[in-house]
């Protein structure tokens, strides 16, 4: 393409016996195209992290919140012989199962548009893959885990008499 590209500049540059035209080769603006593809993936990605930080932090408050009202509980639970892995595991079925089902209307709401779009006549047309919902939800099950877990702990290491205590 190179070789090409210099000929015609000499045959022209001859011919014209100036430089007074320019010569655009399909391979740099599929290269430029490329690479603003590449910078706005990354924009996208970033704001997603985002994204599921903020709403792993939300959990994660929401957690301890439910973890400090419900104290009194977890003592009594913990006092009839509740292991401080039932408790562990209580909070984090909790905390995923709030998340599974915020993934599940996120899907519902991304099916709600495409078809608002649909019925608008709107060129646009949504394409739903069946792997992006399977990791939308994986994903969000996996934010209620990981920021979940925290609270959860703190709750499974409360001493029941003081749980007790708190709550009562």
């Amino acid at each position: 393409m190179e070789a090409a590209q210099a000929a015609v500049t000499e045959l022209l540059t001859h011919r014209h016996r100036t430089q007074d035209f320019f010569i655009q080769n399909l391979d740099d603006i599929r290269q430029a195209i490329t690479s603003n593809n590449a910078t706005f993936a990354l924009l996208i990605a970033s704001i997603a992290v985002i994204s599921l930080l903020v709403g792993g932090i939300g959990v994660m408050n929401i957690m301890l919140v439910s973890v400090i009202e419900r104290t009194g509980e977890t003592g009594l639970r913990m006092a009839v012989g509740a292991r401080r892995g039932d408790i562990l595991q209580q909070f984090l079925i909790e905390a995923s199962l709030v998340c599974f089902i915020g993934g599940v209307l996120g899907i519902g709401l991304a099916l709600s548009v495409g078809w608002g779009f649909g019925l608008a006549g709107s060129p646009v047309r949504f394409v739903y893959s069946v792997e992006a919902f399977a990791a939308a939800i994986a994903c969000s099950t996996l934010i209620g885990l990981s920021f979940g877990f925290l609270p959860a702990r703190n709750a499974a290491q409360l001493d029941p008499v003081e749980a007790l205590a708190r709550g009562a």
